[in-house]
């Protein structure tokens, strides 16, 4: 939040305590650009995946997921729901 932009190739990995739909939602308020976001489940599988736009209330995925990936708005197509994610160094 309060950021002006984010790099290509940056991002952040949320990760929850387990597989939650309500415990994975996001919101965008006070976020001043949108962003591509990635729902993975604790197999590391993609679940569901958004693009989230700046100030809407709140996202919420469409299956249970554990990770929350919140990335540039251009990577969308880099991912796609049942993707095998690796997840290293958690």
């Amino acid at each position: 939040m309060f950021r002006k932009s984010i790099g290509e190739f940056e991002g952040i990995l949320l990760a929850e305590k387990k597989d939650s739909k309500s415990g994975a939602a996001i919101h965008m308020m006070f976020m001043r650009f949108d962003i591509c976001v990635i729902w993975i489940n604790s197999s590391a599988r993609v679940v569901d995946k958004r693009i989230a736009k700046r100030w809407k209330p709140f996202y919420i995925p469409g299956a249970p997921a554990k990770y929350i990936l919140e990335t540039h708005a251009n990577r969308y197509a880099d991912f796609s729901v049942g993707d095998q994610i690796k997840i290293e160094n958690l």
